[in-house]
């Protein structure tokens, strides 16, 4: 299945207040690191308070939410935390560049956490949002984080494919189901002869160099699963201008567990249930 879901901007700073629950996009997808004690048993920890940000200057606006909860992770919680203040220092270094001159439009920091899945064996966060510092539109924040927290570690694409046929097999799911996207999307658009054809090229490349068959690629992932808690397939999600133009925003597409089961490390296969 594939997903698209529309870039996020900032309406307004009091808008995030309202949020009930709240990954950063960089130039090149990169894992989220294991733990130091990856594998090891979850060693008792002290609940971590993650506090909402909105901050209003006449330069910029800040707005970060996180998930109610999260907190009793406490190792998931400061991978978030750590990703909003590497977010928020990028920000802050674009207005100590203005050098007191106030922007044409307030820099803005708009970043949302959700809480995706969250059982004892899994617990999934996402993080959604932009920064804008200048320029036609804002830069994308997207990232994903899974925590498993039997085995006190945070899973990465690297982690879950070791090889690289297993992500020529993931590559390929992802490009047909793209593909089949973008060509009911020309369909709907009502484009025709060359220009469809210009169209088509432009992209089909886009996708191809977006779902090439590298971990990296494939970074930005959540677990879609069963009601007895087990994984029946994987969302790799894709941030704007990946796999097509910015205006799509950030696509996704759902492999199903039948498809990966085969493909992933030995320890992590007992997380997934086909059917």
């Amino acid at each position: 299945m594939i997903r698209r879901t529309p870039t996020l901007v900032l309406a307004s700073a009091c808008a995030l207040v309202l949020l009930s629950g709240c990954g950063r996009e960089g130039n090149a997808p990169a894992d989220v690191a294991a733990g130091p004690e990856a594998g090891q048993p979850a060693a008792a920890a002290a609940p971590m308070a993650l506090q909402d940000v909105i901050e209003t200057r006449p330069e910029y606006i800040v707005g970060i939410s996180y998930p109610q909860g999260i907190g009793k992770h406490p190792i998931l919680a400061r991978a978030l935390q750590a990703y909003a203040e590497s977010a928020r220092a990028d920000l802050m270094q674009a207005v100590a560049g203005l050098q007191g001159r106030k922007p044409t439009a307030p820099y803005d920091l708009s970043l949302q956490f959700t809480g995706l899945v969250d059982t004892p064996r899994i617990v999934a966060a996402a993080a959604d949002g932009s920064s804008y510092t200048g320029g036609a539109h804002g830069n994308p924040l997207v990232q994903r984080f899974v925590w498993l927290p039997q085995r006190n570690e945070m899973l990465g694409s690297q982690q879950l494919i070791v090889d690289a046929a297993g992500w020529k097999v993931v590559s390929d799911y992802c490009r047909e189901q793209l593909m089949t996207g973008l060509s009911q999307q020309l369909d709907d658009d009502g484009l025709e002869g060359e220009e469809r054809s210009q169209a088509l090229r432009t992209r089909s490349r886009m996708i191809d160099d977006g779902t090439a068959p590298t971990a990296g690629n494939f970074a930005r992932f959540e677990p879609v699963m069963n009601a007895d808690g087990s994984i029946r397939a994987v969302r790799f999600v894709f941030p704007p201008a990946q796999v097509g133009p910015y205006s799509d925003g950030t696509r996704s597409v759902d492999v199903p567990a039948q498809v990966l089961v085969p493909l992933v490390a030995p320890d992590y296969k007992p997380l997934f249930r086909a059917g």
